[in-house]
């Protein structure tokens, strides 16, 4: 992967990682979207989709509540839908190494966002007494480094991540001996299993949830039709 290819990569994963939490919110850092843009600055969008429908299964999982900690799963997607668009063949064993340095990216992800809010609640805390006067430079100088910080985490996380990433598993490929068949039903299995188990739960702790939802499959079942 040249710089030309990663500059975009960790660009992406920076913005995107900054829509987990900080801003703008608006679910572009969903792994079914993240991935996909990963792909498609390089060329294969549906490879990126591919891994990303999977890490979407595994990310209904989390339910990002307060100061609870989970993976963040938008660089950690950037990451997986690069790796899998940037190798030679979508050959045995692609798919489910990318979908696994997701999910380990996802997890360090998460505790780099830990680390932000730490020293986001240090220096609000070296400051309480402005804070508390209602100081207004001080106020908006807390949160552009906030944000400024998050963006940072999710630039370096990215490239830190493409850059162990990619050699490691090209490497791993040279000796992967597993059926291209297996592998892609063992990783497809355990997201399915985890995105089924995320819906059950949300069928019963929702009211009408199960409703909108087969709402949703029909309308998009009669949007197809129509096409």
């Amino acid at each position: 992967m040249t710089v030309v290819d990663l500059l975009p990569l960790v660009m992406l994963g920076a913005v995107l990682g900054l829509d987990v939490v900080s801003f703008p919110q608006m679910m572009i850092s969903r792994p079914i979207v993240a991935a996909t843009l990963a792909g498609a600055l390089l060329g294969e969008p549906a490879r990126g989709l591919m891994v990303g429908v999977l890490l979407e299964c595994f990310a209904l999982e989390t339910l990002p509540v307060g100061a609870s900690r989970y993976p963040e799963w938008a660089s950690a997607s950037v990451v997986a839908g690069s790796l899998l668009a940037t190798a030679p063949s979508a050959g045995p064993g692609v798919l489910t190494l990318a979908v696994l340095v997701g999910l380990v990216v996802a997890w360090v992800g998460g505790w780099s966002m830990v680390q932000v809010r730490r020293v986001n609640a240090h220096l609000a805390a070296q400051r309480h007494a402005a804070v508390a006067r209602g100081s207004r430079r001080v106020v908006e100088g807390l949160q552009i480094w906030g944000l400024s910080l998050d963006l940072l985490r999710g630039a370096a996380l990215t490239l830190v991540s493409l850059l162990l990433a990619t050699p490691a598993t090209h490497r791993l490929l040279a000796f992967w001996n597993v059926s291209d068949r297996l592998s892609r039903a063992v990783v497809v299995g355990l997201a399915a299993s985890v995105a089924a188990a995320a819906v059950w739960k949300l069928f019963h702790a929702v009211a009408g949830a199960r409703w909108w939802m087969f709402g949703g499959i029909v309308a998009g079942l009669l949007l197809m039709a129509v096409r």
